[in-house]
């Protein structure tokens, strides 16, 4: 498959909506590879970092500890940057403006941005969707699988499992600053078996969303 772009900052080129053009950080669209398998969503760059760099999952704790097990696992070309080559690998945010430092986006405003997360997961179109966090988790699972009423979102208890529905196999990822001592070692362990595994027939369930 031939890429759309090479860029992996922000590669379709999306614009901050006019009510968030403040002082509160940088937007952190997109990043990464437009072709990836997996897509790694986070909440908003209050949460996970990129009020400074505007890339997902950087100077932040879930940077932090999210980024060496990608990189062990060949996603990304170093162990910690603000801008690491991407492979296989696309990160966004459910709600990719910054706000006001310590303040949590409202309903109306995760809402307000939906249509902007939801059209780069539909242009990404990635077999593993890896929601970090339950915000991110809820979301995704609400809205791209059928699953949300069989669950009670313990994100302990679904750390690093497989919930299959929509077309997509969801891989939720307990928030990294909550991790107990055999988190990481159970993210990489469970996520290198996936990899090993032929993931792609998820695809073949739906290809496309809805």
């Amino acid at each position: 498959m031939q890429k759309i772009t090479d860029r992996t900052r922000n590669p379709f080129g999306m614009r901050t909506p006019a009510e968030y053009e403040q002082t509160a950080g940088q937007t952190a669209f997109g990043y990464g590879d437009v072709n990836a398998d997996f897509h790694l969503i986070g909440d908003h760059p209050g949460v996970h970092g990129g009020t400074d760099t505007g890339v997902p999952f950087t100077d932040s704790v879930a940077g932090e500890r999210l980024q060496p097990i990608f990189h062990e696992l060949g996603f990304l070309d170093a162990t910690y940057a603000d801008e690491p080559t991407p492979d296989n690998l696309y990160a966004s945010y459910i709600h990719m403006c910054a706000v006001t430092a310590g303040k949590t986006p409202t309903e109306k405003q995760y809402a307000a941005l939906e249509r902007f997360f939801d059209a780069e997961l539909r242009a990404i179109n990635g077999h593993i969707l890896l929601p970090v966090g339950e915000q991110a988790t809820r979301h995704v699972v609400r809205e791209y699988t059928t699953q949300e009423r069989h669950l009670d979102f313990d994100m302990a208890a679904l750390h690093a499992t497989d919930i299959r529905g929509g077309g997509f196999l969801v891989f939720p990822i307990r928030d990294p600053t909550e991790w107990d001592g055999g988190d990481a070692d159970r993210l990489e362990t469970n996520l290198r078996a996936l990899l090993n595994s032929d993931y792609r027939q998820t695809k073949g369930v739906a290809t496309m969303i809805g």
